[in-house]
């Protein structure tokens, strides 16, 4: 009589884990540098039909209307207000939140770069980085994500990441979580932004985010 030997049991297969939000990084990563390539009317149409045509997941297909809007009607976007009028509405804002920092930054999508109008120390008003030029897109996932939530009329807050001289100098006045907000407010209006650091993250985030955005509406014309 053949006794018939047991099956060897199989191992267990391993679930397959879809992570969709490496997904819709990579994607959103994929739309910033389209925006960072574009600096000219023939990319723009470029950059339309190819969002159109083929799209680029969530981020293209539900942000691209607001950048591209933006962007075509960057001269007839709200203008930040004079430097000398800006300072005292960050100062009485820095002051309000006890925050370690305030920067003011005026944006160019078209160029993909901002220009940073003014900060804001624990000492007060800082020179260092008055008229430093750099990419509004940058190397910084965190600040790329901020740029998109502020394009949609959201205060985006965030641990601080180095990534650049302004950063850098942010850090070392003790910031080391970060608040950023549209100037002015409303989606798709960005002709600015401030960028507001504290020592921790603040306990009633909506009560600073608030804050924020009645500064952000004073600082625009």
């Amino acid at each position: 009589m053949t006794i018939a030997k047991p099956k060897a049991k199989r191992p267990p297969r391993k679930p397959v884990v879809r992570s969709e939000i490496k997904t819709q990084s990579s994607m959103v990563d994929k739309a910033i540098d389209l925006i960072k390539w574009v600096d000219s009317p023939f990319k723009l149409l470029e950059v339309v039909i190819l969002v159109t045509l083929f799209g680029l997941g969530y981020f293209a297909w539900d942000s691209r209307q607001v950048i591209l809007n933006t962007i075509t009607s960057q001269e007839k976007l709200p203008q930040l207000k004079e430097r000398d009028s800006m300072i005292p509405i960050a100062e009485s804002m820095q002051k309000d939140l006890e925050a370690a920092t305030v920067v003011v930054h005026k944006v160019n999508l078209v160029t993909n770069s901002r220009v940073t109008m003014f900060a804001f120390g624990e000492k007060g008003l800082d020179r260092s980085l008055d008229g430093l030029v750099s990419s509004l897109f940058s190397g910084d996932p965190s600040r790329n994500s901020a740029v998109i939530q502020m394009l949609a009329g959201e205060v985006a807050c965030n641990s601080l990441v180095v990534s650049g001289r302004s950063s850098e100098w942010e850090s070392k006045q003790g910031a080391t979580f970060i608040c950023r907000g549209s100037i002015p407010p409303p989606v798709g209006e960005f002709a600015g932004y401030i960028a507001v650091g504290f020592k921790k993250e603040p306990q009633d985030l909506t009560a600073v985010k608030t804050r924020i955005n009645l500064a952000s509406t004073e600082l625009a014309k």
